[in-house]
């Protein structure tokens, strides 16, 4: 039996990680295998991957030791970033680095990096049309991305630069989806005017990551931007209506009315919103939904995403 090659999938109990390792791990006939790198191998989402076939481990993304040992043997590695966990662009770009110079060091033959623009590139810092963030930042979640694309670069790393897109699990997980209003209807909040936006569901990034390993060679030093729709939110309210057989409608606001809004984290999302509104076009290009399904056969749609998932919406 031929040794399949090895993928180290980092954050590999999250959303982005744990997609990789599922759709490697969920193909019989794969020509890889996993080692999925967890800060608490005891967890519960450690041990379904563990059942499932993956070696799991414990990794530390601050430590470049402790990343060039668990990318010992592999073949390539799947890398992302935490930066909902800290809110620091440069605890984020550090682990990047780190990453990037183990990579090197280890010898591996494909790296997927997951990236996001920087948005400083569309928006400069003096361009106050969109306000700058602790000093030196547009979007601070993007421009930490998109800023240490160049660590590996500069590594020579042989690696594959996957932009992803907005999640459709943020209706679930972080209060993007319908709220009822002091009127009793629901809504959605976006400050997305009539723009459409580029989404996916999260399983789906790590079904297209696979479908990048696969190809290989030929997507290396490449940016494969990924969707599984494009969509306007007056079109999402409408989906969401149909899926919960109650009127949904879609609550615009202006990007200064969203980073007004005062939880942790507004001011940079309402200023994502802004560049994914501002930028409809240069965003969505890159992000092929046709290429997408060519990754990925099972893309879903946003309709079909919810058709699976409306159960899971919190809606009072």
């Amino acid at each position: 039996m031929t040794q399949k090659k090895l993928i180290v999938v980092y954050g590999a109990t999250g959303a982005q990680g744990g997609g990789v390792a599922r759709a490697i791990l969920g193909d019989p006939g794969s020509e890889f295998s996993v080692r999925a790198v967890t800060r608490d191998v005891n967890s519960d989402k450690a041990k379904e991957l563990a059942s499932l076939g993956a070696e799991v481990v414990s990794g530390d993304v601050d430590d470049v030791q402790s990343i060039k040992s668990v990318l010992e043997g592999a073949y390539g590695a799947y890398f992302v970033t935490f930066f909902w966990n800290h809110f620091s662009v440069e605890k984020e770009m550090t682990e990047a680095k780190n990453m990037a110079q183990a990579a090197k060091e280890a010898g591996l033959k494909h790296v997927i990096w997951s990236t996001l623009e920087d948005v400083r590139k569309f928006v400069p810092l003096e361009d106050d049309s969109m306000p700058t963030l602790h000093g030196k930042y547009k979007v601070p979640h993007l421009d930490g991305k998109g800023e240490s694309d160049q660590f590996f670069i500069d590594a020579r790393v042989p690696v594959t630069f996957l932009l992803t897109s907005f999640y459709w699990e943020n209706l679930i997980y972080f209060g993007m989806g319908p709220q009822r209003g002091a009127d009793g209807k629901l809504a959605i909040t976006y400050p997305m005017g009539d723009k459409k936006m580029a989404g996916i569901a999260s399983e789906d990034i790590g079904k297209c990551a696979y479908g990048i390993f696969k190809k290989g060679d030929e997507l290396i030093g490449k940016r494969v931007g990924i969707a599984g729709d494009h969509i306007s939110c007056a079109e999402m309210a409408e989906s969401l209506s149909k899926a919960l057989g109650e009127q949904v409608s879609y609550n615009e606001v202006t990007p200064e009315q969203y980073r007004g809004f005062g939880f942790p984290g507004a001011d940079d999302l309402g200023n994502m919103f802004q560049f994914y509104r501002d930028f409809e076009k240069e965003f969505a290009s890159v992000r092929d939904v046709n290429y997408s399904r060519e990754l990925n056969p099972e893309l879903q749609s946003f309709e079909t995403w919810l058709a699976e998932n409306v159960s899971r919406l919190p809606i009072s």
